[in-house]
């Protein structure tokens, strides 16, 4: 019985003792939007609001909109000089400058390799890594150029997110996590244990799963728990170590304590 005991406990120390990512609540800001497409701290947010994209800051107020296009499916600003706005049902891409000026507009329909878009995130100079849904397949596309960068292999199940930044893209589907390169080759394939989302910063990853947010360390398959209050998250993002959350229309700052 006692060799029973010590057994066990040998078997579950480590889930006991397993590493965690304290943070630092830093503040929170009331909050009623559709989406939020970056937070540069609790005064300055590029947010969704009933199709309308806002730019709000201390000093300046700037908004978009175009009803001929209808719901804004994504917004992402990761290059904030180059803001990208995507409209699935319209197939269609809108790039904005830093004061929400329209600088173009890019329908998929209207050129002759027709693309079924599905998701998009920014990359270097004026291309754009999508899924093309017909070939499911992750393309690096040049808006200017209209030619095709960069080609994945296809995936086999649906695709819930993708995130990227200059050199490199993650997506996330029903089965698996998948990183590439700027070439279009295939880094890490991850199994899918019940990921929903995906945000990236600096190369790592954070992942939300119905049990909380982890971190995911670049060049590792390890994923450690974020301690969280618990609350329901609608959607978070990351920028180095700031985390926020958005959650019962309330905007948290976390510091992360990544060592």
């Amino acid at each position: 019985m006692k060799t029973f005991f010590y057994l066990i406990f040998s078997i579950s120390a480590p889930f006991f003792a397993q590493p965690q990512i304290e943070v630092t609540h830093i503040g929170t800001m009331p909050l009623k939007v559709d989406y939020i497409a970056h937070v540069e701290n609790l005064g300055s947010l590029l947010v969704v609001i009933n199709h309308t994209f806002y730019k709000t800051d201390p000093e300046n107020n700037y908004t978009y909109s175009n009803l001929q296009l209808g719901n804004i499916t994504s917004a992402e600003a990761f290059n904030p000089l180059k803001i990208h706005l995507f409209y699935k049902n319209f197939n269609t891409v809108v790039v904005l400058d830093n004061r929400l000026s329209e600088i173009f507009k890019f329908d998929f329909n209207s050129i002759q390799s027709y693309k079924n878009v599905t998701h998009i995130a920014s990359a270097y100079d004026n291309s754009l890594w999508l899924f093309n849904q017909d070939s499911q397949q992750l393309e690096l596309f040049d808006l200017r150029t209209h030619q095709v960068r960069a080609v994945t292999l296809p995936v086999e199940s649906k695709v819930l997110d993708l995130k990227s930044n200059y050199n490199y893209s993650w997506l996330l589907t029903e089965d698996f996590l998948y990183a590439y390169n700027y070439f279009g080759s295939t880094l890490s394939k991850i199994k899918n244990d019940k990921f929903l989302k995906i945000a990236e910063t600096n190369g790592n990853l954070i992942i939300q799963t119905a049990n909380g947010l982890y971190f995911l360390a670049k060049d590792s398959t390890q994923l450690v728990p974020i301690q969280l209050p618990e609350m329901l998250i609608k959607q978070f993002l990351v920028t180095n170590e700031s985390l926020y959350i958005y959650a019962d229309e309330t905007l948290h700052h976390f510091q992360l304590k990544l060592k």
